[in-house]
């Protein structure tokens, strides 16, 4: 049997992007992402070598993926990511990387030599102390310093804001005024219930809420609405006359699974064909006991859910019933 030029689901989504979790491990502890007294750590063994996760992606690219964007935890903190991104990047792929940029001045080399030209950092607050708070660590100044090191090297930035009711959601206003004076891309992203949040459906600011503050200030005249590609997560706006742009992720109020393109690995060679889904392939496994790892990237895919995971509506769940890793874990 000839191999398939692509991986396609029963609802005919091409899947060509593939999200790579290099570790669990983080130098923050974003409450968000991870339970507050952390998770547990486990044998160096139980995840991907280097060469194991290079084979996996060259299976993948063999596959059809055109895009691989590396995750973590927070992956620049992966002993070894200076020869991953050096051997990432001479497949034939768009390379990307999400990040907390705080080790991005010692990395920027490798990453430029690599081929990336689109970073996400992820930045939750412009105030220094709620930050500090939210991330429960005190890198914030390093990480704006980073953040203009990337402006001034030419790389597509794109800034993550996780918004959380009631912690960090008046802050709205201030950071799309950062996209009038400045060529980067704000993302708010809808707080999301995981395994280490609880849960918490009361912490959440939907779609419609953000845009309603940012039309109230800048005025709907001013908000111009943006062509979004055929696979973004991602409503894109912008002010009129500003040099940068902002978009909302909202997976849960207003999902994209429609066009769904992406496939998730985790640290420990495990596919999540979907962020909600309950279900994992070890592919790690599969591999080092010899099995061709190819047909069961197929048959997965091809199982996925129409959308979210099968969870029709996250509002009528029960909670206890509800079996995910915490997103530190997953790799976003």
């Amino acid at each position: 049997m000839s191999k398939p030029k692509n991986i396609v689901d029963t609802f005919g989504r091409v899947h060509d992007y593939l999200r790579i979790s290099l570790t669990e491990r983080c130098n923050l502890r974003c409450f968000y992402c991870m339970p507050e007294d952390g998770i547990q750590l486990r044998d160096k063994a139980e995840f991907m070598t280097t060469e194991e996760l290079i084979f996996i992606a060259k299976k993948f690219v063999d596959l059809g993926v055109k895009k691989i964007r590396l995750t973590g935890g927070e992956p620049l903190v992966r002993r070894d990511f200076g020869t991953i991104i050096r051997q990432l990047g001479e497949l034939p792929v768009e390379l990307a990387i999400t990040t907390n940029a705080v080790l991005i001045d010692k990395y920027i080399d490798d990453i430029k030599s690599a081929g990336v030209k689109s970073i996400n950092v992820s930045l939750d607050s412009l105030k220094e102390e709620r930050f500090n708070m939210i991330s429960r660590r005190s890198y914030y100044t390093k990480i704006r310093d980073n953040i203009d090191l990337l402006i001034k090297n030419d790389f597509h930035v794109k800034i993550n804001i996780v918004l959380i009711k009631g912690t960090n959601d008046d802050e709205i206003i201030d950071f799309v005024n950062w996209t009038v004076n400045e060529k980067i891309q704000i993302r708010f992203i809808e707080f999301m219930p995981f395994d280490g949040n609880n849960w918490n459906w009361e912490k959440k600011i939907s779609f419609k809420e953000i845009l309603d503050k940012v039309d109230a200030f800048f005025g709907k005249k001013l908000v111009e609405k943006l062509i979004d590609g055929p696979n973004d997560t991602t409503r894109n706006y912008k002010i009129t006359g500003g040099l940068g742009s902002f978009g909302i992720i909202s997976s849960v109020t207003n999902p994209f699974c429609d066009t769904c393109n992406r496939i998730r690995l985790t640290a420990d060679g495990k596919i999540k064909n979907c962020l909600f889904s309950q279900s994992e392939l070890d592919l790690l496994t599969a591999l080092r006991n010899g099995v061709e790892i190819e047909e069961m990237i197929i048959e997965n895919i091809k199982g996925k859910e129409k959308e979210r995971g099968g969870n029709k509506s996250f509002e009528k769940l029960e909670v206890s019933k509800i079996k995910n890793r915490t997103m530190i874990s997953i790799g976003g």
